[in-house]
């Protein structure tokens, strides 16, 4: 089976809480967890009513504590909002709670508009054009490669497992040029995937840290007894594209049955592109889907987006998943 692993968007539900939020993470994590997964990623998202990952080094010092043996990590660290040498720290420390066990991949998006940067006190697009100085700088501090005149304490010699994110030909080039694995972001953005994972194995370097190309891709995947319970779970996800789309993002709704028929067609047509990679149904139709994508893909890894209204059905969702596919 191809290994799996979980991103979380942390969630906020209509009339929920962000406490409610951090807390149904840590469950998901766990039952992640105990159904086999390998790792569970957090996205950094700012200014979002529905997202309460933003803290996102936090957010995984809380989910590390309630699990014990899955990975955790990010996916991703947005650099061009931060200093490298504080998320070498962040990262450190989050290596010394929990040794072996954490991720640091590392995106160029800012991961909100362009307010953020004032927010920040920071010039993003600048930020951003100076992204692979910084990406090899922050490896640097954790690994002395090159030696610098200042050393992080922590982030020094931890053991972090540093990954590239990408949904442009941006990244794939840059993991390639500084041999670091590859997640690609074909869960809401699918038109560049083959593209970029080509480039990638083209163009791959080999570093001490990773021999050969290693690539992972997203999916966005709902499980559940039957196909048309799982379109109604993924109903609340679907309304949240939408609303983010037409510039009013909010919290999660609860599910409405024949929400997509209800879509305009310019609406329904933007779901359905950005679903190309998408994996909504029973357990055979999962299984069936995934098996496609990765045969199209030859990924090494798979990671699996969404979000349910009620967090039950996407533990349920993971679980059908993970046993579909064994």
């Amino acid at each position: 089976m191809i290994p799996l692993s979980v991103l979380d968007l942390v969630p906020v539900r209509e009339h929920g809480t962000v406490s409610e939020a951090l807390h149904d993470a840590a469950a998901l994590a766990r039952c992640a967890e105990a159904a086999g997964y390998k790792r569970f990623w957090v996205a950094e998202h700012h200014a979002m009513d529905g997202i309460a990952g933003g803290a996102t080094a936090v957010v995984l010092a809380h989910i590390g504590q309630s699990t014990s043996t899955i990975r955790i990590g990010s996916g991703g660290i947005m650099l061009p909002n931060h200093n490298p040498w504080v998320i070498a720290e962040q990262f450190g420390t989050l290596d010394a709670l929990f040794p072996g066990r954490v991720d640091l991949g590392l995106g160029r998006a800012p991961g909100a508009d362009g307010r953020l940067g004032q927010a920040l006190r920071k010039d993003l697009m600048r930020s951003a054009e100076n992204f692979p100085h910084d990406v090899v700088e922050l490896r640097a501090l954790l690994t002395g490669e090159p030696e610098l005149a200042m050393r992080a304490t922590p982030g020094y010699g931890a053991q972090v497992e540093m990954w590239m994110l990408g949904s442009s030909l941006f990244g794939a080039q840059l993991a390639a040029m500084l041999g670091l694995p590859y997640a690609f972001a074909s869960h809401f953005a699918p038109d560049h995937l083959d593209a970029a994972l080509a480039l990638y194995r083209k163009e791959f370097r080999p570093s001490q840290w990773l021999e050969r190309p290693h690539a992972m891709a997203a999916m966005t995947v709902i499980a559940a007894d039957s196909d048309e319970e799982a379109v109604l779970l993924a109903s609340s996800m679907d309304q949240s594209f939408v609303a983010l789309r037409s510039g009013t993002p909010g919290r999660l709704q609860p599910p409405v049955p024949g929400y997509r028929q209800s879509l305009p067609p310019s609406a329904l047509a933007m779901l359905e592109h950005m679903r190309q990679a998408s994996a909504v149904g029973s357990p055979a139709t999962v299984r069936d889907r995934i098996a496609r994508f990765v045969e199209r893909t030859q990924a090494d890894e798979l990671i699996v987006a969404g979000a349910t209204y009620d967090p039950l059905a996407r533990h349920k969702s993971l679980e059908l998943t993970a046993k579909a596919l064994n």
